[in-house]
């Protein structure tokens, strides 16, 4: 309506314009043909003596009940006034209209110059006529007032329909924003598509996808703190119980038994608060991206560095190969825990003697990071199910909260990239990280 407004203010200026411009050409018309009635009535008498009787119906055409006066002068080639009123101003062109002052007020005048039989090769007579403007704004006024009152109208139409089209074409949009607003916070069942128009049905659709999503999440969600809770009170209880038991022990020995137990078990739950820290912050949302340019084997070589000591008090052989340098694009923090968790893994469940090979690698326009060791194993059925939060596989003897191999997948798919489990050349696991190379 505003444009449409806009349009019309541009019509209305438009339309005075051309209403002055047809009113002036109608009493330039006007003009023309009574100067040239009033020319034709000039004669030369049998004396020489040049003479005119003035038609009325020169001066009537002008009679349009507006009360206009005509003023008229009839001169000779020589300037000799043959009749009219001598001090009308003259105008400038010869039969082209324009405005004069004449007495106080302002005329539209034309002036037209005819040769005239009798007076010679070069005699000619100049006629002009002017007449008060009163006639010429009462039609420039009445023209545009009546394309005024067709805009109007225009207008009134216009804003009609708009309103009668966008009520019946916004009533399903409004009807959906009403479903929309009257939902309970844990109502996600999906809205019916046939209440709106074709056009808007994609977006009933993408909204329902996107609430199915929501419900998976939330899900996930409700599992994971259930989860969390589950395996933080077994922990904590244990601390309990050993701190309990320290205190009453009265024996030394046997009370720094309960104190070592104790540090391990603190050991654990802080380990898994870390990793359940971790894994929150994996998830997509939670951090501000990040785009650190890293090198994949150096970090691998510092992980494999702070890990060194425990792995050769556990009997371990742990090393490195890395062909050069290996970028990437993406959170440095988290590609470090990333491979912190393949080698931690790695290291937990590798009986000694054992090995833990890590290899960083460039191939194309991908960064490959492979972590094997000599450990049992995954076997192909539960590859894909101990990427899900809290899983352990049936039978493992070695200590874990089922939260690394989560954490990895997060982070990876975090960067783009993909993780696959497969069998590594000694017989235990391989995992294999693939992420987009930077440029």
């Amino acid at each position: 309506m505003v444009t449409l407004f806009g349009v019309i203010c541009f019509n209305l200026y438009s339309g005075a314009t051309q209403s002055r411009d047809m009113a002036t050409l109608v009493t330039d018309n006007m003009l023309m043909g009574s100067a040239r009635v009033i020319a034709e009535a000039v004669r030369v008498d049998p004396g020489g003596t040049v003479a005119v009787d003035i038609p009325p119906a020169a001066l009537e055409i002008f009679d349009t009940g507006f009360g206009d006066r005509v003023y008229y002068r009839v001169t000779t080639a020589w300037g000799t006034l043959i009749a009219g009123y001598a001090d009308l101003p003259t105008p400038v062109r010869d039969r082209v209209g324009q405005d004069i002052v004449f007495r106080g007020g302002t005329l539209r005048a034309m002036m037209v110059t005819q040769p005239l039989v009798g007076l010679g090769p070069d005699g000619a007579v100049s006629v002009t006529v002017a007449v008060t403007r009163f006639n010429q704004e009462a039609m420039r006024a009445h023209l545009w007032f009546s394309d005024l009152w067709g805009q109007v109208l225009l207008v009134l139409v216009a804003g009609l329909v708009t309103v009668l089209g966008l009520r019946r074409g916004l009533g399903p949009v409004l009807r959906l924003r009403d479903a929309v607003r009257a939902r309970r916070r844990d109502q996600l069942e999906p809205f019916d598509e046939t209440t709106v128009q074709t056009e808007l049905r994609p977006l009933v659709r993408a909204l329902n996808d996107y609430m199915v999503r929501v419900q998976a999440q939330m899900a996930a969600q409700r599992r994971f703190v259930a989860n969390a809770a589950h395996q933080l009170r077994t922990p904590l209880t244990l601390l309990s119980t050993q701190a309990g038991f320290a205190a009453r022990e009265g024996d030394p020995g046997r009370r720094q038994e309960a104190l070592q137990a104790l540090i391990r078990s603190t050991r654990q739950a802080t380990r898994l608060a870390e990793q359940l820290l971790t894994l929150t912050r994996a998830e997509p949302g939670s951090r501000a991206p990040r785009a650190d340019r890293i090198d994949m084997a150096d970090i691998a070589r510092q992980v494999l560095e702070a890990r060194a000591e425990e792995a050769l008090r556990l009997g371990i052989d742990i090393g490195l190969e890395a062909g050069g340098d290996a970028p990437v694009t993406g959170d440095g923090t988290m590609l470090r825990e990333m491979v912190v968790n393949l080698v931690d893994n790695a290291l937990r469940y590798t009986p000694a003697p054992g090995t833990v090979t890590v290899t960083v690698r460039r191939s194309g326009d991908v960064v490959e990071i492979l972590v094997e060791d000599s450990g049992p194993g995954i076997a192909e059925a539960e590859r894909e199910r101990v990427f899900e939060r809290f899983y352990r596989v049936i039978g493992t003897q070695a200590e874990g909260s089922g939260l690394g191999l989560a954490i990895v997948r997060e982070v990876v798919e975090g960067a783009g990239g993909s993780v696959a489990l497969a069998t590594s050349a000694h017989g235990g696991l391989a995992a294999l990280v693939r992420l987009p190379a930077a440029e």
